[in-house]
């Protein structure tokens, strides 16, 4: 490639000449220089020196504003899609090999780690400590540890079985913050310092601050979410793809479902690409289920429970994070509240930061506001948001079940291959009734949801040795948990239900592995305890009719119950005050 000086030539030296030729060009050459100072001189002096700036400085951030940018623009001036196209045919072999198996031929799993791209700060990325986990439903999901849940086995089919199906229900990726908070909220925290009343500056851990900008969107996935749901794409393909050969076989094409909403949308797609590659069209059909109040919908099942929008009911966990704040945060309080003149920081506000750094570093790679914490702080984070999403949306919530129970009707009527007899909860008759957009015979389903749904789903299904802790404390974080949102509900969480065919049973076997953790079935009826986490599919079955039966979801969802606020009444099976009789 010529670069801008390629065809420049530099002159000649001529040949020595007399001195005196060399005289008037040696006078003329020094008269040059002279004149040339001169001219310079009374520039300079004419010019103030706030003026004269040889090189353009980067433009500065207004203090505290707030950085959107809107990519792609509206109207690009050299958009040519004509001379642009897709697909110009010429594309060589295109031979496909044979479906990857992992999970059925290699002697082991593939490990995740969970935060490529995402910078942790120094001060903690130099010891153990991933401050990665730690963020509740804010992390990056992982490969928990290989017991983390009690059973020492991992997400491989055991001796003697084979995989023969999976149904995948799955999170979406790292998002924005969501629009709205009752406690913390980075938007919150901006606008606090932005309305403020009084002049304020920062110093020391906190000066950044005098040059901080806003730069976080609302709730649609940031470039690293999408990366999430495509290598879960790949990596479910890579360990299951051989699944397909029954598509193959049946001449059918697999179903997966998301909903509308933007994220999830997003999150479905960038899956799809992940698993089948580009281009989607012929490989698979993406049913799109609408998210909004008053459709019903199992991945959304709020939208059609009032009783999950009543605060008092729904929304029961802020007087019990705003309680553990007040526990684990006083010394960041009192280490960083000096460092601000004229704004009075409080308890919130240093829990807010905490928000901003997960939020940030997952929209922005890396935050300032990781910094300012210590792993004991960091560790209390984690717990306030267990705290939350216990009360609000698992075992401590009222209508956790309830609003669970719809997905787990699905699941009865995939692992039986029989539609649902009734559809008294969330459940959409219009699509779940239709062989096309709810099929019974597939070895491949993939569903997309909120991380609240799945600890819904988890609570509805029983799955007692996570409610063992439970109600939890605010006082102090319970000794080896077994309830960790970072565990549960990540970014991109995802719940495996395999089924097996062993060759030690002549019964269809399932099991439970969330992030890559298998899950004790023990608080099923009927299912044994099992080393590798296997229950015949026959009793699996019937447990979860038995727990269909005893969910009132009309109770639930639209009955006229109350309950006091705080401790005075707790729930560890997600079920609201029984009727009165």
């Amino acid at each position: 490639m010529h670069g801008a000086y390629d065809n420049f030539k530099a002159p000649e030296h001529d040949a020595p000449q007399t001195t005196r030729t060399r005289r008037p060009i040696v006078l003329a050459y020094a008269a040059g220089l002279l004149s040339a100072f001169a001219l310079r001189l009374a520039y300079t002096l004419a010019i103030p020196d706030t003026v004269a700036i040889r090189h353009p400085r980067p433009p500065t951030v207004a203090l505290q504003s707030s950085a959107a940018h809107h990519y792609p623009p509206p109207s690009p001036t050299n958009a040519f899609p004509d001379l642009f196209p897709s697909d110009v045919g010429h594309a060589g072999p295109t031979p496909t090999g044979a479906e990857p198996a992992v999970i059925a031929t290699a002697p082991s799993y593939p490990f995740h780690s969970g935060a490529p791209h995402l910078l942790a700060p120094e001060a903690l990325s130099s010891s153990d400590f991933d401050i990665f986990t730690r963020w509740g439903n804010l992390s990056p999901w992982f490969s928990v540890p290989r017991s983390a849940f009690g059973l020492d086995c991992g997400p491989e089919p055991p001796q003697q079985c084979s995989l023969t199906a999976l149904h995948l229900l799955h999170r979406h990726g790292a998002r924005y913050p969501t629009g709205q908070a009752t406690y913390g909220g980075p938007a919150n925290f901006f606008a606090r310092l932005t309305h403020s009343s009084h002049s304020w500056k920062a110093r020391g851990q906190l000066e950044f601050l005098n040059h901080w900008s806003y730069k976080l969107g609302e709730e649609i996935l940031t470039p690293f979410g999408r990366q999430q749901l495509y290598d879960l794409g790949v990596s479910m393909r890579i360990n299951y793809g051989f699944l397909l050969h029954n598509f193959s076989q049946s001449h059918t094409l697999p179903v997966f479902r998301t909903e509308s909403q933007d994220r999830m949308l997003s999150s479905a797609l960038n899956f799809a690409l992940g698993f089948f590659g580009h281009p989607l069209d012929g490989k698979y059909q993406q049913l799109i289920t609408i998210e909004d109040h008053g459709f019903n919908n199992t991945l959304a099942p709020s939208k059609t429970c009032p009783n999950a929008h009543d605060s008092t009911k729904g929304d029961r966990a802020i007087p019990y994070v705003r309680q553990w704040a007040e526990v684990y945060l006083p010394d960041a309080l009192a280490r960083l509240r000096p460092q601000v003149d004229g704004i009075n920081l409080s308890i919130e506000d240093v829990y807010t930061m905490q928000q901003l750094c997960a939020y940030e570093t997952v929209a922005l790679g890396y935050s300032r506001f990781c910094e300012l914490f210590t792993e004991k702080e960091w560790e209390g984070f984690d717990y306030a948001v267990d705290l939350y999403f216990w009360y609000n949306s698992a075992f401590g919530s009222p209508v956790a079940r309830a609003l669970g129970i719809g997905y787990v009707q699905e699941l009865v009527a995939r692992l039986t291959h029989a539609f649902i007899p009734s559809h008294n909860s969330s459940t959409n008759s219009t699509l779940d009734d239709n062989p096309a957009t709810f099929p019974l015979d597939q070895s491949l389903y993939v569903d997309a949801t909120h991380e609240v749904v799945v600890l819904n789903v988890i609570t509805a299904l029983n799955l007692t040795n996570f409610a063992v802790d439970g109600p939890l404390p605010t006082d102090h974080i319970p000794p080896n948990r077994a309830f960790k949102t970072s565990h549960l509900a990540p970014f991109a969480t995802n719940v495996q239900f395999q089924l097996l065919s062993c060759a030690s049973s002549p019964d269809p076997q399932i099991r439970i592995i969330i992030n890559d953790g298998v899950v004790p079935l023990t608080g099923l009826l009927g299912c044994p305890v099992s080393p590798d986490g296997t229950c015949p599919l026959s009793t699996f079955v019937a447990a979860l009719h038995e727990l269909i039966g005893q969910t009132d979801w009309a109770w639930s969802c639209l009955g006229d119950w109350t309950v006091p606020p705080g401790t005075a009444w707790n729930t560890t099976t997600g079920d609201p005050p029984p009727r009165a009789l």
